[in-house]
This record gives C-alpha cells, sequence and structure tokens, in this order.
C-alpha cells in the first residue's frame, strides 16, 4: 500500500490500462488531470460533456480497450445523455462524475438531481464512492464490467460536486491493474464444438447461405479470419456498418451493408436466403431494418461472445457463444472446402451488379452542385490507405453504407450508433488512440452545426482532425417528412429543414484553423491533400446539390 491522493490513483489507474488521454468538462478532479499530465498522459478539455463523452466514445473503439470521461455533478445527466452513444455501440467508457456530499442529498442542495435513474439506462455498472480507500474497489470493477461480455459504459459516482472529497483526501491504496480488462475482448472463449460442428452442417444443408457480419468482428479484429472463412465455405457477406472495414468492398462474396442504411442488393440477398449466420451481430433493428430483413422463420445460425444475444431477436437454429476471432478460426479449419452453390452466388453477384447499374447515373454524375453520391465516389478514391473515416449519423451513415467503399485493408470506419453531431469530437477522440493515423470526420452541414466549437478544443490541443461536410445547406433527409405534413413546399415548411448557405471555412479560420472550399469533384482530391498536411485541424466544406437524397431501404414488396 501507497499513501497517495485518489487523483493520483485514478492517474496511475489510467495509464496502467493504456488510457493516455481523459475527456473532460470542468470543473472535476482537476488533481487527475495535473497528475496524468506529470506522469505523460493528456487531459483533453472540451466545450461540453456529450462532446466529452463521443470523444472518448470513439477513443475506446480505435484503441480497442477502455476509455474516461469526466464531469461535475451538476454536468453529469449531459454525461449521461452522451453515454447513450457508447452505449448503443457497445463502447467501453467509464464515466467519472462528481455527486453533491452525502449530508446535503435530498435535501435541494443548489445544482443536484439524484444521478441513479439516468445512468442506470446506459451504463451496465454504476456506484457511488463516497471515501478514498474503498476507490480501488469500484474503479476495478468498472474496468471488469465495461470490457467483459457485450462491451459498455459504466460510471462511477464521487462524493463531491467535484469528486473533491475522494479525489484530493489522501489514503493507503495501491494500483493494481488487471491486465486482461484493459483490452476488448477482455477473454476470448470459443464455441463448443458440438456446436461448432452442428453449425457447420446446417450451413453445409442451406441452398441459399448469407453471413451478416456485426460490430463484433470489428471489435474481436477478426477481419482475416472472417474472409478466410466466407472463402472456405463460399458464402457470400453481408457487413453492417459496424463492420464495414471487416470485408473487402471489391471481393466476390461481397453483397454490400444491409438493414434500414443499406445497399438495396444486400437486403435482396439476405431477405432470399434460406438460412442467415449472424457473426458478432445482436441482429438489432438497424441491420435488420425492423426485425424484417431477414424474415422471421428464416434459419438462422448466430455467434456472439454474450449468450444473452442469441436468439433474441430471430429464433436460432444453432447458438454459438464464443469470441468472432477464436471460434471462426475453429470453424474455418473443421469446415470442407465448398464451390459454393452456383445458382445461388450467380444470383448474388447478379443483385450486386444490378445495383451498381441503377445506381452510375448520380455516382458519376458531374451535375453542380454537385450529387452527394459523387462526393461519396471521390472521398472513395482519395482516401489515404491508412486513414480512419469517422461517420455520423442519419444521411452520412446512409450514404457510406450506400456510396463510400473502403479500399485498403488498413482502413478503418467508426460510425455513430445514436447522435447526429457525434462525428466530429468523436474524430478527435480517434485521433488521441491513433495520433499517426489520418483521421477525418466525414459530416453534414446539419451535423456539424452540433459541436463546432470542438475545432477551438482540436487546436487548442493540436488534435489535427479533417472535417468533411456535405454541405447542402439542409437537414434534406428531413424534407419529405415536413413537408408530407404541411401539403406542400413553401417558406413555412422549407423553415424546419433548409439552412442559410453558410461559410464554414471563415468559421474554422476564425478558430485558427484550416479551410478550403469544394465545388467541384475535381477539386476534392487536392483539398482534402491540403486539409490532411496543414498542420493543424482542418475543414473540408464540400458544397452539394440539397436534392440529394439517399434512396430509402428496399424493403420484399
Amino acid at each position: 500500500m501507497t499513501k497517495m491522493t485518489g487523483g493520483r490513483f485514478l492517474a496511475e489507474t489510467a495509464l496502467g490500462y493504456g488510457i493516455n488521454h481523459i475527456f473532460w468538462m470542468p470543473y472535476i478532479g482537476p488533481r487527475v488531470i495535473m497528475e496524468l499530465e506529470a506522469l505523460g498522459g493528456k487531459g483533453i478539455q472540451a466545450h461540453s460533456e456529450k462532446a466529452a463523452v463521443y470523444m472518448a466514445d470513439a477513443y475506446a473503439r480505435v484503441r480497442g480497450g477502455p476509455s474516461l470521461c469526466m464531469a461535475q455533478s451538476v454536468g453529469a445527466l449531459n454525461l449521461a445523455a452522451g453515454l447513450q452513444d457508447p452505449y448503443l455501440a457497445c463502447s467501453p467508457v467509464i464515466a467519472i462524475t462528481g455527486r453533491e456530499t452525502l449530508i446535503h442529498q435530498q435535501r435541494h442542495a443548489y445544482q443536484e438531481v439524484n444521478h441513479t435513474s439516468p445512468f442506470s439506462a446506459v451504463t451496465k455498472y454504476s456506484a457511488y464512492v463516497s471515501k478514498t480507500e474503498d476507490f480501488p474497489v469500484y474503479l476495478r470493477q468498472a474496468f471488469r464490467a465495461a470490457t467483459t461480455g457485450t462491451p459498455a459504459p459504466t460510471h462511477i459516482d464521487l462524493e463531491g460536486i467535484a469528486g473533491q472529497v475522494v479525489i484530493d483526501q489522501e489514503a493507503d491504496i495501491e494500483v493494481c491493474v488487471e491486465e486482461p480488462f484493459g483490452q476488448i475482448p477482455a477473454f476470448r472463449p470459443t464455441a463448443d464444438l458440438r456446436s461448432i460442428s452442428d453449425a457447420l452442417e446446417v450451413l453445409s444443408r442451406a441452398e441459399r447461405p448469407i453471413i451478416v457480419a456485426g460490430g463484433g468482428v470489428t471489435s474481436s479484429g477478426a477481419r482475416t479470419e472472417l474472409i478466410e472463412f466466407a472463402e472456405k465455405v463460399s458464402i457470400p457477406v453481408a457487413a453492417s456498418l459496424n463492420a464495414k472495414a471487416m470485408f473487402p468492398w471489391d471481393h466476390p462474396l461481397a453483397v454490400g451493408t444491409p438493414g434500414s442504411y443499406s445497399r438495396a442488393c444486400a437486403n435482396k440477398v439476405v431477405s432470399q436466403a434460406d438460412l442467415v449466420f449472424f457473426i458478432g451481430s445482436q441482429a438489432g433493428g438497424q441491420v435488420t431494418n425492423g426485425y424484417q430483413i431477414p424474415s422471421q422463420g428464416t434459419n438462422v445460425i448466430q455467434l456472439d461472445l454474450n449468450g444473452e444475444e442469441i436468439g433474441r431477436n430471430y429464433h436460432v437454429k444453432v447458438g454459438l457463444q464464443g469470441d468472432v476471432r477464436e471460434t471462426l478460426r475453429v470453424m474455418t479449419a473443421q469446415a470442407d472446402s465448398s464451390p459454393g452453390k452456383v445458382e445461388w452466388l450467380a444470383k448474388v453477384g447478379e443483385l450486386v451488379q444490378g445495383y451498381k447499374d441503377d445506381s452510375s447515373e448520380h455516382y458519376n454524375s458531374d451535375v453542380l452542385p454537385m450529387r452527394p453520391e459523387r462526393l461519396c465516389k471521390e472521398l472513395s478514391n482519395s482516401l489515404p490507405d491508412d486513414a480512419i473515416l469517422v461517420s455520423d449519423t442519419g444521411h452520412a451513415g446512409v450514404w457510406c453504407a450506400q456510396m463510400i467503399d473502403l479500399k485498403k485493408p488498413e482502413q478503418s470506419f467508426l460510425r455513430a450508433a445514436g447522435s447526429l453531431g457525434w462525428a466530429l469530437p468523436a474524430a478527435m477522440g480517434a485521433k488521441c488512440a491513433a495520433p499517426d493515423r489520418p483521421v477525418i470526420c466525414w459530416t453534414g452541414d446539419g451535423g456539424v452545426w452540433y459541436h463546432m466549437t470542438e475545432l477551438d478544443t482540436a487546436r487548442k490541443t493540436g488534435i489535427n482532425t479533417v472535417t468533411l461536410i456535405n454541405n447542402n445547406h439542409s437537414l434534406n433527409q428531413e424534407q419529405g417528412g415536413v413537408e408530407g405534413i404541411y401539403g406542400q413546399r413553401s417558406s413555412e415548411s422549407d423553415a424546419h429543414w433548409v439552412f442559410p448557405d453558410q461559410d464554414f471555412v471563415r468559421m474554422a479560420e476564425s478558430m485558427d484553423c484550416f479551410g478550403v472550399t469544394v465545388n467541384k469533384p475535381s477539386e476534392l482530391e487536392g483539398a482534402l491533400e491540403q486539409a490532411l498536411n496543414a498542420g493543424k485541424p482542418a475543414v473540408v466544406d464540400v458544397k452539394t446539390h440539397i436534392e440529394g437524397i439517399a434512396d430509402r431501404a428496399w424493403m420484399p414488396s
């Protein structure tokens, strides 16, 4: 045991688990940040609690392990609201908040509310700590809970508005880093051999099988294993947005992204399959377009690290509880090589080519303002070989599913699991986790308005991301709904989805960031290169067509 403050303990523990950055909003535990920076780490002070969480979310997902964010008592519920995103993304974010001293609780203390219910909705573990000597017990459990099973956020409330009762006091405590819980997955069990044998038997009998790969493939680092398995058994692969980088975009077995953010060909293939093998996918509402693709009653196999998820949304023929990477290795070794079902593979190829043909007009369009489909083409061709692309939700996510291709195996992809505006601060967290890789935020003008102020944070802290804005001066994804209610397009309806055409370059430059405007497809590659080499945070403001609205998800008639 060593006598130290709670702040020193938290800083040493964070570094011991490989967390070099803590994302925070003042005023919470400044001693933690001071101690962390004295030990070589860095505190990133954001302009809002939600932005701090989004940074921590992407930081955890890129580094493949837990992260830390902090806020004082009055900002705690803002932090909880932000935790919705890592909760939906299965991201191991550990949130630290201050809480009014116990004697003042439930007595109308200034700026004090009960934290229990808000955090219980978006975490898998939450604890209140009132004494420094108790801190190690609860912090270790926060790391264990965040990284085991399905990863998810955890939360610790520290006594004192700024956590000062725990952070500033000394106690005889020990820094104990439990190595498995510094990464995800914390453990890599292999599914039992009987289940593996049964799954391979069911797969071999299927006439029209399809693999749907989910975020568990990404968190398990199982890209190579997925490719090897699919090739050996000759089964097409539909990769969800969370697994977009896990299967080659141009592979003969690739069918694209299924679900509500999807390529029509992927939904068509999944809906026509007689067996769907969900690998590292919870088979949730987005990847199945509301539990409709595949239809209920389709034969299903499901592989997941968390047994609680197997069969939650589809009755399964075979359930496999295990780590994706380790289980696929065994399945590949035991599977018989198969040339595949010739008619089925031909049909899949026909559907994929048909989608490319149908979308080629806008994808190759020279119209100005630029079609977003053409912007996606140019971005796909211009991404650096080792880029991390960080996408917002809404139209940004749909365009990623439909039109953006990751053409190099070293490229990575993260997308918002919930809130519009996530991508700009998330890209900063990604860059902190991978400082030597180019990080590009992909968002629209509707998304960038949420956290534009974090460009100031990026400049002050030297986080040189590139924010690429699909700027059609609108939330045109909402156009149909708004005009459907108003009955027609009018100045009144336009007020709810059309924005003034703002100059985001001037805004970026006002915060001492780099900015460049793109009006033509031919300008994108050079602008992106300038932004990546600017030596400061950068904005690429791409003027696009307001009528560029993504196709809705295909559904069987």
